[in-house]
């Protein structure tokens, strides 16, 4: 018996070139679910099928707008147009299977066989994780080995998803191990003098052990040693290591940084040299989808999409296609909710309601145990997603995972991100780390939160309620402004939300639930002006300005030529355009770092240029000179009030900040950057004057503190510390940070050296100061309580401009120069 639905001729669904058309025609689909496409459809498949033969088209559609299908039907217009072999990529296997299976209800060829005769004479479509196309031992082929498997036409769908995975397989990642002549030993040997000279301190952790503790290798010592760094990986290149992930950077090693830790050794690009795929680099046409984020620089610098392709982004006519979304955050309905309040609510929704939770960890996962039905891992992501799918589950926890999960319908009614995403590597973590509190740092943050946010609508009929938790989450909101970064859909619902908040008072656990229900019950004036906000809602126009990706990019490329004059041209360019401090500072390293292959000298003053903007970029070699810190005992409550009038515009917004500066004030794993951080906030709330000469200067104290003429802390911190008792690395460093107080300031000057430690007892081999003072558990949690207490008074009284008022508070709330050591601090024992 003949199929002649195999036979191309007479089926116009295997002749058309128009994606509508091909979608009309296609005879097996299912009418039911397929009866008409969308008008967001309709609009892309219309727009694309004008510029299809560009080389690199972006798609940015939003999420539950019907990608999967739009898709498909480009491919399969591709390939009746003889642009084959078609390829969809996809991030991981489980979105594999929902592929395929959209493209058997569609009745298109699919396959994830790429070895099947379907695939390679360009009737089916191959559908992939992103992984089997880009790994070391590609069956596409790598670099010289030319093109195993050709391909004609490839989606990248969620491509933002995939960048981890590319990501991954571009870095390589060297384990500890302590033998003499393990790769860990050999490169750390190479690079001990170089480290210890930028930062003796970490370099000491290091050696200690501390797992906390990471150093990145200047570019001068690794452009000097590349010769030795290449000899090393291809003596190893067969080690497990190393053997999937060398062939993507061996052409490269000049141009990639290294960071090491007392864990690993990582090494990766700049840019990922995606060219090295000569499959996916010579395709005809190559497609990358995407949700409508608002920044999509990081396809140039993952997938060599060139700046004006994104700005020719294919987006529906209307922004507004997006699923209906009540978007809280309970801690600033309510800056008193606690942890376990918010627990009862999601307790409470969970009874007829599937509540999913995006924990940044199994650690930060840990609060919520008690009340879980299931906690889904890589390992049971696809049994655990079915369930809630299919039937009520209850409370699910998600780690660590904001993409590549689609939660539609009853699947997800109440979807919770609790804080700030974890960075995934050393090498992530230096970066964020040296962005913090810049515009480009907020935009990261804030794509990879939206990435989240997505899980729980699926389709414009779909509807959830989203809840942000986390201070640090609020007040990157509301103090810093970052919404403004979000999609235009999202600001769009969050502005509503807002509306919303606005009519309420410090709501109970109660009064939440009852908001929520607006949505959850689908109250019709709710679902009214949910809608209404969307209705008319357009792209944004897509800005020419030179961004920093998009900069990195064009630098990258010209130096893989060995153009570093051009590199220095673009990377001068942007830092001219540039109005943030710690973004242009971190683009100067990069400037720096290009400019030393041919003028080492002027590569260092750059770099001194860049550690004035940004304290957290590399030290030059030459050191900074240091600038001596001191207050004015009788301007305390005058440099409060200065402080708090010039960073907020009003109370809210300082309690807001308050609250995410008491979370990072806490003992507690992986969060010592924010806890130095939080520390020098304190001061400068206080009225002090502070710095923190570890990060600024690469020596002396993590924290120091002006308290009055001539009197001075320095503070070592170790929140992270999991000991019960002080141990003797952690003396010596505060020693040695007395040393560094004593070496540049004068025998005038008066030191108190402050330890801050869950212990106050020493171990036996350890020796502190005489007068060395412990900041315990028992004096953080006290601090925190009267910085509370001082600030939410002078909040709730609007007297942050008062400087009477401020200063009888400080009095009142013991929290003036003269009380922070007898109040706040204790001996050692």
């Amino acid at each position: 018996m003949l199929n002649f639905d195999k036979i191309g001729v007479g089926n116009v669904a295997n002749t058309a070139l128009p994606p509508r058309e091909i979608f009309q025609a296609l005879p097996k689909k299912d009418n039911l679910k397929f009866q008409y496409p969308r008008d967001v459809q309709s609009e892309v498949w219309s727009k694309w099928f004008e510029k299809r033969n560009d080389n690199n088209i972006v798609i940015k559609m939003n999420t539950g707008g019907g990608k999967t299908i739009v898709g498909l039907i480009l491919l399969k217009s591709c390939l009746n147009e003889k642009k084959g072999p078609a390829v969809y990529v996809v991030p991981d296997n489980y979105l594999v299977k929902q592929v395929i299976d959209e493209g058997n209800k569609l009745g298109i060829g699919v396959t994830n066989d790429e070895e099947s005769m379907g695939f390679l004479t360009g009737k089916d479509i191959l559908v992939i994780n992103i992984y089997k196309l880009i790994n070391g031992r590609s069956k596409f082929g790598v670099g010289d080995e030319g093109k195993k498997i050709s391909i004609g036409s490839i989606i990248i769908d969620d491509a933002h998803a995939c960048m981890n995975t590319v990501e991954s397989q571009f870095t390589i990642k060297i384990k500890f191990n302590d033998n003499k002549g393990s790769l860990y030993k050999s490169f750390l040997n190479l690079f001990a003098e170089d480290i210890a000279r930028q930062n003796y301190i970490k370099y000491s952790e290091i050696l200690n052990g501390d797992y906390t503790a990471m150093q990145e290798v200047p570019f001068w010592n690794w452009q000097k040693k590349i010769k030795e760094t290449t000899e090393i990986l291809v003596q190893n290149s067969t080690d497990d290591e190393l053997k999937f992930n060398l062939p993507l950077l061996k052409n490269h090693l000049s141009l990639c940084k290294c960071v090491i830790s007392s864990q690993s050794i990582e090494i990766t690009p700049h840019i990922i040299p995606i060219s090295v795929f000569p499959s996916l680099d010579t395709a005809y046409r190559k497609i990358y989808m995407t949700a409508t984020l608002a920044d999509d620089s990081i396809l140039s610098t993952h997938f060599g999409v060139k700046t004006n392709e994104l700005n020719n982004a294919i987006t529906p006519d209307s922004a507004g296609d997006i699923g209906e979304r009540m978007i809280l955050l309970p801690q600033v309905l309510n800056p008193k909710i606690t942890d376990n309040d918010i627990l009862k609510i999601c307790h409470e929704v969970s009874k007829k309601h599937n509540v999913v939770i995006i924990s940044p960890s199994e650690y930060k996962a840990r609060k919520w145990n008690s009340i879980a039905n299931q906690i889904l891992k890589s390992e049971n992501i696809t049994d655990g997603v079915n369930q809630l799918k299919n039937s009520h589950v209850g409370i699910t926890i998600l780690i660590n995972r904001y993409d590549g999960i689609d939660l539609p319908k009853d699947a997800c009614r109440l979807l919770v991100i609790d804080g700030l995403p974890d960075d995934s590597s050393n090498i992530e973590k230096i970066k964020n780390g040296t962005l913090l509190g810049s515009k480009e740092g907020a935009i990261r943050t804030i794509q990879k939160i939206e990435q989240g946010m997505g899980r729980g609508i699926r389709s414009n009929d779909d509807y959830c309620v989203v809840m942000l938790l986390g201070q640090q989450l609020s007040s990157l909101l509301y103090v810093n402004e970052a919404s403004s970064y979000f999609s235009p859909a999202t600001k769009a619902q969050l502005e509503l939300s807002n509306q919303i908040a606005d009519q309420l008072n410090s709501p109970s656990n109660e009064e939440i639930l009852d908001v929520m229900d607006y949505c959850l019950k689908r109250n019709d004036q709710w679902i009214a002006a949910s809608r209404g906000g969307l209705s008319a809602l357009k792209y944004e126009e897509a800005s020419n300005s030179m961004n920093l990706n998009s900069a990195l990019f064009n630098a990258f490329n010209e130096a893989n030529l060995g153009d570093y004059r051009k590199s220095y041209k673009i990377l001068y360019d942007y830092v001219n355009q540039c109005d943030d401090n710690k973004t242009k500072g971190y683009a100067k390293q990069f400037l720096a770092e290009y400019t030393n292959f041919y003028d080492e000298s002027e590569a260092q003053k750059i770099l001194k240029s860049a550690k004035a903007l940004n304290q957290r970029v590399l030290r030059p070699l030459d050191g900074i000179t240091y600038d001596r810190i001191n207050q004015d005992e009788h301007k305390q409550a005058l440099k409060v009030s200065e402080y708090l009038c010039s960073k907020f515009k009003e109370p809210n917004k300082l309690i807001i900040f308050l609250n995410s500066i008491l979370d990072d004030l806490s003992f507690k794993a992986d969060s010592h950057k924010r806890f130095e951080s939080a520390i020098d906030e304190l001061a400068k709330i206080l009225g002090f004057a502070s710095e923190r000469p570890e990060e600024k200067y690469d020596e002396g104290p993590d924290n120091l503190w002006a308290i009055k003429a001539n009197e001075y802390l320095v503070i070592e911190c170790k929140n992270e510390a999991v000991n019960d008792r002080i141990i003797k690395s952690y003396c010596n460093q505060l020693n040695g940070s007395v040393t560094w107080f004593n070496n540049n300031y004068d025998h005038f000057c008066n030191a108190t050296p402050i330890l801050i430690h869950p212990s106050t007892i020493t171990e036996k081999a350890a020796s502190l100061n005489a007068n060395t003072r412990i900041i315990d558990s028992e004096c953080l949690e006290k601090i925190k309580n009267s910085l509370h207490s001082f600030i939410t008074a002078i909040a709730y009284n609007n007297e942050m401009a008062n400087v009477d008022k401020i200063r009888e508070r400080l009095s009142g709330f013991k929290l003036k120069a003269e009380d922070i050591i007898n109040n706040y601090t204790k001996e050692f024992r």
